[in-house]
C-alpha cells in the first residue's frame, strides 16, 4: 500500500490519499485543541494511543454489527481505512450530564440520565459547530432523513456495546462524539475515532477523569490519564 498525497489535515489527524481510490491512511497526531481550537497544545504519545485504542474498539464494534471504515493498523500512529466522505455532523451521546451540557442546561455535573440523550453538532468550525437537530440536518442537506436515522440506530447501539466494555474495566462512559462516513459504494460506516479525544471517562470508584478534560481544564496528568485508558482497553 503506497501512501501519497495529503488529502486533508484535522485538529487530530492528517489523511492521505492511496494507490487504492477505495483506501485512506490516517496518521494520528500529538496536537490538542480545546474550545473550537481557541486552546492548542500537545499531549506526548496521544497520537500512538489513540491509534491504538481505535484500532481495539473499532474491529470489536464491527463485529457486532457496527460496519466502520477500519481496515488495519499499520504502524504505531497509522491506520488504513476505507475511503469514507464524511458526514458534516458530529454525532453526539450523552450518558451523564457533564460538559458543555451542564454550562448549557444548569443540570449538575455527574447527574446520570435515565435514558441516554441523542444530539447533533453540525461540524463546522466557522460557527463553532452549533448544535442542530434532524430538521436542520435535512433542511442543510447534511444527511437524509433514512441516513440520519441509519445514524441515529448505530450509535445507539454502539453506546450500550461502548458501555458495558467500559463498566468491564472499571470506567463509566460519560459521553462521546462519533463521526460516520459514506464509503464510495454509499454504505454508512463509522469513521473517525474511539479514544480519550473523544469521550469522557470517568473511574467508577473514584470519578477520577480519564479523558482530555484534563487538557481542557488544566488538572495536569493528562499523559498519565491516556496511558491508563490504553492500559484498560487492553484488559
Amino acid at each position: 500500500m503506497e501512501k501519497l498525497e495529503q488529502l486533508y489535515e484535522g485538529k487530530a489527524k492528517k489523511v492521505f490519499k492511496t494507490d487504492d481510490e477505495n483506501q485512506f491512511i490516517i496518521e494520528y497526531k500529538d496536537d490538542a485543541t480545546a474550545g473550537n481550537g481557541a486552546k492548542k497544545g500537545t499531549i506526548s504519545g496521544k497520537g500512538v494511543i489513540n491509534n491504538k485504542m481505535t484500532a481495539v474498539l473499532f474491529p470489536m464494534l464491527e463485529a457486532q454489527g457496527i460496519p466502520t471504515h477500519f481496515i488495519e493498523q499499520l504502524s504505531d500512529t497509522e491506520q488504513l481505512v476505507k475511503a469514507v466522505t464524511i458526514f458534516p455532523l458530529e454525532v453526539i451521546v450523552r450518558n451523564t450530564a457533564a460538559g458543555s451540557f451542564s454550562k448549557r442546561l444548569g443540570v449538575t455535573e455527574g447527574t446520570v440520565f435515565e435514558e441516554p440523550i441523542f444530539e447533533f453538532s453540525y461540524k463546522n468550525d466557522d460557527y463553532g459547530d452549533p448544535f442542530i437537530n434532524d430538521d436542520y440536518a435535512v433542511a442543510l442537506k447534511l444527511a437524509t432523513r433514512e441516513e440520519i436515522a441509519t445514524i441515529r440506530e448505530y450509535t445507539l447501539k454502539l453506546n450500550a456495546i461502548l458501555k458495558a466494555f467500559f463498566l468491564e474495566r472499571g470506567v463509566n462512559l460519560i459521553d462521546f462524539k462519533v463521526e460516520y462516513g459514506k464509503t464510495n459504494d454509499g454504505t454508512i460506516v463509522l469513521a473517525d475515532e474511539i479514544s480519550p479525544d473523544t469521550c469522557r471517562f470517568w473511574d467508577v470508584k473514584t470519578g477520577e477523569k480519564l479523558d482530555k478534560d484534563r487538557f481542557r481544564r488544566d488538572m495536569g496528568g493528562i499523559e498519565e490519564a491516556y496511558q491508563e485508558m490504553m492500559k484498560r482497553v487492553n484488559g
